[in-house]
Parts: structure tokens; sequence; C-alpha cells
């Protein structure tokens, strides 16, 4: 056989095994996804006081309406608080206007990030909670958010409760991109092998974070998701996501303010494991190989070619089911979003500080940062 015929002939084969191996990680998380691990709320049991802890700094898109669907609750033994880094950010007007409680973070509490800073602030000087729960200020939530959220951590085998949100896509073809780019994150919550805490809406019992070894490990990290979910896992306590309990985070993006965002949502995921970078890269690397030579290979050879686009064809049909505001701009966003987070991946893992809210952040020593329980 000519060694050419053979070259081809090896290389079809292993974008057809690599078709096959997408198919079938798709395949995997459909059936996970409509697995139901968790007891939903039902209101028969007695439930446990929460304190919903929200840091704010600046004015977010809809900050009226977002702190007030977290006060206006099915859930009735709860209290919610606002904490800011100043009685003066811009915030305070807009959050006087819900009504809620205002209390300022307290700098002698540390923590790299102020996130991570008014969070310890709430645990410290609010002890009188069974369940503490985060919500991002930027995030909306429905009347039954605080039910489903907190119902799964009856199980005591539950360290963190959490959720992902829908980036809802107010104007611009970039805010359509950071729905779809959401859409990696919902994705991963539905299997417990990738799944994580995420900060924007994530609830734990008061037991999680109560010694002083966990507080200092809190405050020692930039990211708050990141320091809660490895706690849990050290602790060997699992992780619910509550579909039900999926929040809404508004977005009127640029070019310029998705790329900021998407590459460090990508370096904050590699600072918590590093996994997450050489998994991404196969995977994107992977995608991008088949629906290129999907395309080249059915033009010049043969229309049995197709086959190789499969994989885009399921992500596609994911992402529309998905989405609930359908158009042609979702499959085109799609189609770009394979390059985006591949080269989010390349860029982040480059990145030794992130911007945040203004500030600037080292994430470089994040990886080594470690929690290990105290053997007894």
């Amino acid at each position: 056989m000519n060694y050419y015929v053979l070259v081809y002939w090896a290389f079809i084969y292993f974008l057809l095994l690599i078709d096959a191996a997408l198919l079938l990680i798709s395949a995997i998380g459909v059936v996970q996804g409509r697995k139901s691990e968790y007891a939903r709320h039902n209101g028969t049991k007695p439930a446990p006081r929460a304190l919903v802890m929200i840091p704010c700094r600046g004015i977010d898109i809809n900050l009226n309406g977002n702190v007030s669907s977290a006060m206006h609750q099915s859930y009735r033994n709860y209290d919610a608080v606002a904490i800011v880094d100043s009685m003066e950010d811009p915030c305070i007007n807009v959050l006087k206007e819900t009504g809620i409680a205002i209390m300022k973070s307290d700098g002698r509490k540390g923590g790299r990030s102020g996130k991570v800073r008014a969070i310890s602030t709430a645990l410290s000087s609010k002890k009188g909670y069974d369940i503490y729960v985060v919500l991002d200020s930027d995030v909306r939530v429905g009347r039954h958010w605080l039910s489903e959220l907190i119902a799964p951590l009856s199980d005591r085998r539950i360290g963190i409760s959490t959720t992902f949100p829908y980036f809802n896509p107010i104007s611009g073809f970039w805010s359509r991109m950071k729905m779809v780019w959401g859409f990696v994150g919902q994705g991963l919550m539905e299997s417990k092998a990738t799944r994580f805490g995420w900060g924007g809406s994530l609830a734990f019992r008061k037991e999680l974070i109560a010694g002083r070894k966990e507080m200092k490990y809190f405050g020692s990290m930039v990211s708050d998701d990141i320091a809660i979910t490895r706690i849990a896992k050290a602790k060997g306590l699992g992780i619910a996501y509550c579909r039900n309990a999926e929040a809404t985070v508004d977005c009127r993006e640029s070019f310029g303010t998705f790329w900021e965002w998407s590459n460090r949502q990508a370096a904050l995921s590699i600072a918590g494991s590093r996994r997450v970078l050489y998994y991404g890269l196969a995977f994107y690397w992977s995608n991008i190989l088949l629906f290129i030579s999907g395309i080249a290979l059915s033009v010049l050879y043969s229309q049995a070619m197709l086959v190789l686009l499969l994989p885009f064809a399921v992500g596609a049909a994911k992402a529309y089911s998905r989405a609930k505001d359908v158009s042609v701009g979702t499959l085109a966003a799609f189609t770009i979003s394979q390059f985006i987070y591949l080269a989010n991946l390349i860029v982040a893992s480059r990145m030794k500080s992130i911007s945040w809210r203004g500030r600037i952040y080292d994430i470089s020593g994040e990886p080594e940062r470690l929690y290990q329980v105290e053997p007894r």
C-alpha cells in the first residue's frame, strides 16, 4: 500500500475515534444531566435558619431587582445582609432602597479579595445560623431559589449546594456569546466528576467553615468558591447541583468586557485545578480538528465525512435547548465559542494575576495553596 494512502487512512480512523469518544462524552453528559440526585424541598421538614450574604461593590445591572429577589423568598426562616467595603460605595443608595441590612466589611479579617473578606466578616460576626448562603450582587433569583438550594443540605454527606446561572443577553452579539459560554459551566455541573461550587449562588452548613484552620485557609484565597469547594472535598463531602435553583445574570457585553471576563473565569478555573487546562485543551482542540476536517473532507473526498460534524451538531443542539432566546446568532456564537474557549485556556494558562471589579489580584500561587484536613 502506498505510504501516503496509509497515512491518510490512519488519519481518517484517528478522526473517527475522536468523533466516537466525543459523542460518548456527550451521551454520558445527557444521561447524568437528567438524573435527579437529590431530594427537592417539600416543605414538610423544619427549615434551618439561614443567612444570605451578598457582597456588593459598585452598581450591577438591575442591582435593585437582584437584591430584592433575594429578599422575597418562599423560604421563611432566613435573613439577608449586604456586605460592602465602604459606606461611601455607589451601591449604598440602591441597597437602602431595597431595605436590606447593610454591614461594612472588616479589614482585620484579612482576605486576599474583597469578596472573601466580606464573607469572612459575615461568618465571624453572625454566628447564629445553621446555613450560610453566598449570592453575588449581579445575580437575580426566583421565588423558590433558597428553598431549592438549601434542601440538599439535609443530607449530611453533602457539603455544598450550588447552581449555575443563565447569562441573559440584554443586547449585542458578545452578550449572546457570554450566554453560550456559560453553557459549558452548566455542562460541567451535570457530572459529579467535574462539578464545583459556583460562588454566585452557593449554600453550606455552618460546620463547613467553623474552625480557625478553615477560616485561615478561606482568607488566604482569592476565590471564595475554589476555597469552599476544596474544603468540602477535603472533608469527603459531596456537591449538590440544584438546577431548579437556576439563577439569572443580565449581561450587556462588548468584546473587551467579554474577553476580560472569559479569560478571568478560565484563569480561576485553572487555579482551582490544572486538570481543567489539560482536559480543556484536549477537548477543544479535538472539537476544532473534527469541525475543520469534517467540512474539508466532505468537500474534497466524500460527503460521508460529514459524520465528523456529529459532535458539533450535538453541541449546537444542546446550546439551542438551553437558550431561552434562540436565534441564528446563537448558532454563530456556538460555532465561534469553540475557538474562544481554546484561546481563553491558552491565555489564562499564562496569567499570573486577574483584574476583578477595579482591583488586581495575584493568583500565581493559588494551585499550590491546598487545603488538608487535620489528622484525627
